[in-house]
């Protein structure tokens, strides 16, 4: 997005509400996660701290849990110029990468109080 932003922007973008909608065991498993995904970049609550989702949904002391995950277009994109074509290898790499990370949080689970 280089008309919003300078620089370059890290691959995988997790959106927590700079922490306030998830728990943090979940935020760090998940980042745990993307160290393992050697190909991408990643940040947690940079440029992007993930919208309307995550405050308005993310309430973990009622045990839910919000994070958004931004993506930036040069993993899947051959191109940022319009039309934007889709890099398919790029993109079939880049779903392998994200399933490890859907499961993750799906196999969360809170700490016992």
């Amino acid at each position: 997005m280089p008309r919003l932003f300078e620089g370059r922007l890290p691959d995988l973008n997790f959106g927590t509400n700079s922490g306030a909608s998830c728990a943090p065991s979940l935020a760090e498993a998940l980042l745990a996660r993307a160290e393992t995904l050697t190909a991408y970049t990643h940040v947690r609550d940079g440029r992007f701290k993930g919208g309307y989702t995550t405050p308005h949904y993310g309430q973990p002391a009622d045990n839910i849990h919000a994070t958004q995950l931004e993506i930036a277009q040069s993993t899947y994109l051959a191109s940022e110029q319009a039309p934007w074509p889709i890099d398919l290898q790029a993109a079939a790499s880049l779903s392998a990468a994200i399933e490890p990370l859907l499961a993750t949080a799906s196999d969360w689970r809170p700490e016992s109080s």
